[in-house]
């Protein structure tokens, strides 16, 4: 990462003082918030799952909100695919006073991953506000987001805003199922103009909660983890049941998998993740000495800290290292014979610098065993280095938290989830995670049962988003 010293300064020095979430009750929603949780709701609770929703649907709801505030029809364009009609996209665009100036990009994806009614505790596809939070599917990942772009436009127009550079925003489909469609890559390919930007503000840092519910840190993410799905098969002649014998597929890739679960790759701290744990060591004193050692020089002690820490955090263990994680079986083919297939998936999150396939030979190694095949499946994604964490994309991000949050130490990250960033940041759009809304430890149940975000931290990233993109625009 080609930081600045000065930029590495402002991240380390913007506070070091825990600012306490507090137990204070909640207080009642501003009108501009209720307006905007009308939005947020609408869109969370239009359904954008492969399998039955339509994001086609959902570009066409927030289209109409932005063309209702006053943006021209002709600025708001709904880009749906010729053989794919539910996967449409949504690009904006608020024009600037200065043509010669780069626009901002404001990207969010709209499309969920898959939720079960029967599986969750409220009906995922209705927004639920209990205790503090929101509750549904996307209510995080990533609807709050494409909310806050939305209502970020229809405020700037409202106030009659008009910034020096064009504002757009791109809502785009397929963020979770890229192996299926990605709507980035399909406007990189069709509607290049819709992402050409200077760079780009997008998913996949967020402020980071202890369990009390105390900010701890907002994180930038500079960069992130390579996504590879890896297919691991075994095929035997099978037989009878009743005449079982020692080779036996599902056995074979059990423990093959068993190795694998047992292995950890090494520890590779970047840039990024050094600079992460140094800003994070000054607010967390438990693990402080940890944390700075990160810094330093590989070493026994480098080690030794990098396993406490992986143990004390999953998150931690996932930036320190590429990982590797089985997700889904498939084995067998009746319930009386032997097995003649085994499968599984693999997946892996693999760190900026290393190549698919030096991962999937390591993987051969590990799970030593000559009879398990072990592919790619899809298309390998493109791989970019970290965009630049410059003054000119710091400054404002620090002068904003600061702002809203005095005391809060503003810190680089690296995203250990895959991201539409990888696509724009390849295509040469800097593209950074910056959204400024504080998740619990436990990632608030995001691609999981009962996605959650709190109430306030979904007003309060709207504020911060909202002033920073009028920052950038000016």
């Amino acid at each position: 990462m080609s930081n600045s010293a000065g930029a590495l300064a402002a991240l380390t020095l913007v506070g070091a003082s825990l600012v306490g979430a507090g137990a204070a009750l909640a207080q009642a929603p501003r009108p501009d918030q209720t307006a905007f949780r009308a939005l947020y709701e609408e869109l969370v609770e239009t359904n954008t799952t492969l399998s039955e929703g339509s994001c086609t649907l959902a570009s066409e709801r927030m289209a109409a909100r932005l063309i209702a505030a006053g943006l021209p029809a002709a600025d708001v364009r709904v880009l749906v695919p010729d053989d794919r009609p539910k996967d449409g996209n949504l690009a904006a665009v608020l024009r600037g006073s200065d043509p010669a100036a780069e626009p901002i990009l404001l990207l969010a994806h709209i499309d969920v991953v898959e939720a079960k009614r029967e599986d969750w505790d409220r009906d995922p596809f209705t927004l639920v506000e209990e205790d503090g939070y929101f509750y549904a599917r996307g209510a995080a990942d990533d609807k709050a987001q494409a909310a806050v772009w939305v209502d970020t436009l229809v405020r700037l127009k409202q106030q009659g805003f008009t910034p020096r550079r064009d504002i757009k925003i791109a809502l785009t489909c397929g963020e979770e199922t890229s192996d299926t469609f990605n709507g980035v890559s399909w406007l990189l390919e069709n509607h290049r103009d819709a992402l050409a930007a200077a760079f780009a503000l997008n998913e996949g840092a967020r402020g980071r909660l202890d369990a009390q519910g105390n900010r701890v840190a907002l994180e930038i993410q500079a960069g992130e983890k390579v996504y590879q799905d890896y297919r691991l098969e075994i095929t035997n002649p099978g037989g009878h049941s009743s005449r079982p014998v020692p080779d036996n597929a599902i056995y074979r890739l059990s423990n093959a998998l068993s190795r694998l679960g047992a292995y950890a790759f090494p520890t590779e701290p970047n840039a990024a993740v050094q600079a992460y744990f140094t800003a994070l060591a000054g607010v967390t004193p438990v693990h402080a000495d940890d944390m700075r050692a990160i810094a330093g020089p590989p070493s026994e002690t480098r080690e030794a800290a990098a396993g406490r820490l992986s143990a004390a955090d999953a998150a931690w263990n996932s930036v320190l290292r590429t990982t590797c994680v089985a997700t889904m079986v498939d084995a067998g083919h009746a319930p009386n014979a032997l097995p003649q297939s085994a499968v599984a998936n693999v997946n892996c999150r693999i760190l900026p610098g290393h190549d698919p396939q030096e991962v999937r030979a390591e993987l051969d190694r590990v799970l030593a065993d000559p009879g398990i095949a072990v592919t790619i499946p899809g298309n390998i994604d493109p791989t970019s280095p970290p965009p630049p964490l410059t003054p000119a994309i710091l400054d404002p991000i620090v002068a904003a938290a600061a702002q809203q949050w005095p005391g809060v130490p503003v810190v680089p990250s690296m995203s250990t989830g895959a991201t539409d960033g990888r696509f724009t940041n390849a295509a040469g759009v800097p593209t950074y995670g910056v959204t400024g809304m504080f998740a619990d430890p436990d990632g608030g149940g995001v691609h999981g049962l009962n996605e959650r975000i709190r109430v306030r931290s979904l007003y309060e990233g709207r504020d911060f988003l909202f002033e920073l993109v009028k920052a950038y625009a000016e």
